[in-house]
């Protein structure tokens, strides 16, 4: 199983930026699916997480992030809004059956 982030980048306070995380297999193959993060020094930190219909959000992203999903492209969204400086880190996509598969990673830095 391969999962394919995309989408980080250089984006300004308040600006926006959508994350897709495409899977090698039909997505209904996993139990949950979500996003988590990790800047230099710190652990990854949970991010989002959509198991069928129910999400899970970070109190620090509630209201700003949406995640969501395309079955029919085997692939998840992370809407990112509002962006502030403290969402810059690196943001690792991730899925669960009886083991846990992760993306390689994108890069999201907010900065003026």
């Amino acid at each position: 199983v391969q999962l394919q982030a995309s989408g980080g980048g250089l984006v300004q306070p308040g600006g926006s930026l959508r994350l897709a995380c495409v899977a090698s297999i039909n997505i209904f193959s996993f139990n949950t699916m979500g996003w988590f993060r990790q800047t230099p020094g710190k652990q990854r930190e949970l991010v989002t997480t959509i198991t069928g219909g129910s999400t899970n959000y970070a109190d620090s992203v509630k209201g700003r992030f949406t995640i969501s999903r395309d079955n029919a492209k085997n692939t998840w969204y992370l809407q990112m809004n509002s962006l502030k400086p403290e969402d810059t880190a690196v943001y690792y996509c991730y899925a669960k059956t009886w083991t846990s598969y992760w993306g390689q990673g994108t890069q999201v830095t907010v900065s003026s």
